[in-house]
């Protein structure tokens, strides 16, 4: 009977140990973070047209970010940006044109670069268009401006 005792005793021992081990490791192995994946969506010195950026705006720096929502069978007023700025397409398509007839079309999780000082607009197709757009300009300056109609 006392060697039962002992074999029991050492049992719940052993068990003891093993649920001390498992509950120092169980909360170390939940803390582990899951692996980071980065995926560059972009990198370039040039706008979608391959004119080359020249330089960022003078002043203060100032990034902006914007979710824009454009609804379908919509043209954009034509434009210009004074800055580098790059739109991410989150939903529907759209096609980003000049008054030279150049075009790019962009689709969900493409990356346009924009052009700085050429005058174009967005158009959108049969669905709406949702884009995240970061700019990088300065303290005061306008994310656009709007120009008249150029002539054809």
């Amino acid at each position: 009977m006392r060697s039962t005792r002992i074999v029991r005793t050492n049992q719940l021992k052993n068990v003891t140990w093993i649920l001390v081990g498992l509950s120092l490791t169980i909360p170390a192995l939940a803390e582990q973070p899951a692996s980071v994946n980065v995926q560059t969506l972009l990198k370039t010195d040039a706008s979608w047209d391959g004119a080359r950026y020249k330089s960022y705006p003078s002043g203060r720096p100032q990034i902006s970010v914007l979710r824009i929502e454009i609804p379908p069978h919509t043209s954009l007023p034509w434009h210009t940006h004074p800055m580098p700025n790059a739109a991410y397409v989150l939903g529907g398509e759209l096609t980003v044109e000049k008054p030279d007839g150049g075009k790019q079309r962009i689709t969900v999780g493409q990356v346009l670069p924009e052009t700085v000082g050429t005058v174009h607009r967005g158009v959108t197709g049969d669905n709406p268009v949702t884009l995240i757009v970061f700019y990088a300009g300065s303290d005061g300056l306008p994310l656009s401006e709007r120009t008249d109609a150029p002539a054809r």
